[in-house]
């Protein structure tokens, strides 16, 4: 498992991994490709957005999109494993590896229709914060209601 930051070397194998993302998850946004059958990248990789891959032996697995909002806050905007890797628990360890190196506090939101990612975040922060977040709905500007869960290092027990 090896996890590098999206830079201009490997900004294409980022766009590459969208397109799947994107396909994904038309159906629940109602989203369409553009005339040369695209999804659009959303949000952009610049300003406080970083984007990350996951290379498993050489091959890349996964993406995400984190946005810094303020200092040590973050949003996960993106987050997506390709179906052939989604098994031992790779995209769990992929952003629980993220959460380790950026530390700060998180915020992971999912559309109302995607509920196989609400179940893989649950999941994820329930196991990563030994339960100590704070899941909500909420009116988000561009998504509407959405499932989010928040929590923060500061607050999770040592292990």
């Amino acid at each position: 498992m090896n996890i590098v930051e999206v830079n201009d070397s490997n900004a294409h194998v980022y766009a590459n991994l969208y397109q799947g993302y994107g396909a994904e998850f038309s159906q629940i946004i109602d989203d369409k490709p553009n005339e040369n059958g695209s999804f659009e990248i959303y949000p952009e990789l610049k300003g406080n957005i970083t984007g990350y891959l996951l290379y498993i032996d050489g091959v890349p697995a996964a993406l995400t999109a984190i946005d810094e909002k303020s200092y040590k806050t973050y949003e996960i905007c993106d987050f997506y494993v390709l179906p052939c890797f989604r098994r031992n628990k790779v995209g769990k360890q992929f952003i629980s590896n993220l959460f380790e190196l950026l530390s700060g506090s998180w915020e992971i939101k999912q559309v109302a229709g995607a509920d196989h990612a609400v179940s893989f975040w649950r999941n994820v922060v329930s196991d990563y914060t030994s339960n100590n977040y704070v899941e909500d709905m909420y009116q988000d500007h561009k998504w509407g209601l959405v499932t989010r869960q928040c929590f923060s290092h500061r607050n999770i027990p040592q292990k």
